[in-house]
């Protein structure tokens, strides 16, 4: 009898335990925590640096109506003081301004399948952002990284420079691909300069992509 009445203990238990969990899921937040810049700087690569970087996705994160969230730009710098993109924008997960999940952790992130599409790498006011096929094109995202998102050299002086020389490294939301693999989201290939024009005539409009920690 008591190893009867134990067995129904834990079995009470466990039955009791269930609807926490699923409260527990219900209960996560999937408000914004990842958007694409609806402007740039309008300075081509020189976006004050990385602070200045994260204060215009916190301003406009604000302006969307969000708040309580800490931003931060996914952008790296280079040089002996270097920054990887990844490691500055928290665990995750990361929501869409729709509440689409568009990425569970960072692995999931850097991962090939990672869930960023045209339809789904949205704007802070939830608008699909022009890409290919849109007149203009402004799929060119400024990132600075390589595929898992560390440093690469391309990062227009550290998002300092908006010369004619340098490049930065850019990425695709809008992403294709007749292989196994689709473009990258973050290091599909180098702009021509730092430039807003350079920008523009690359693909981009100086846009970046921000998270919340």
């Amino acid at each position: 009898m008591k190893i009867r009445s134990i067995i129904a203990a834990s079995a009470l238990l466990s039955i009791s335990a269930l609807p926490v969990a699923a409260q527990a899921q219900d209960m996560e937040d999937t408000s914004m925590s990842f958007f694409i810049t609806s402007v740039g700087s309008g300075n081509g690569a020189d976006l004050g640096g990385l602070s200045g970087a994260d204060a215009h996705c916190a301003a406009l994160a604000e302006d969307a109506g969000s708040s309580g969230k800490t931003w931060r730009a996914y952008l790296s710098t280079s040089g002996p003081n270097g920054v990887d993109a990844r490691d500055r924008i928290g665990q995750g997960p990361w929501y869409n301004a729709e509440g689409g999940l568009v990425a569970r952790n960072l692995d999931d992130l850097h991962h090939s399948n990672v869930l960023f599409t045209k339809q789904t790498a949205l704007n802070e006011l939830g608008r699909i952002v022009n890409g290919r096929g849109d007149n203009p094109n402004q799929h060119d995202i400024l990132t600075g990284s390589n595929p898992d998102g560390t440093a690469s050299e391309m990062t227009c002086d550290n998002w300092t420079s908006s010369s004619e020389n340098g490049s930065a490294m850019v990425g695709h939301f809008d992403r294709t691909g007749g292989g196994a693999i689709p473009e990258s989201w973050n290091a599909a290939h180098a702009s021509r300069g730092c430039s807003q024009e350079n920008l523009i005539g690359t693909g981009g409009n100086g846009y970046f992509y921000c998270f919340a920690q």
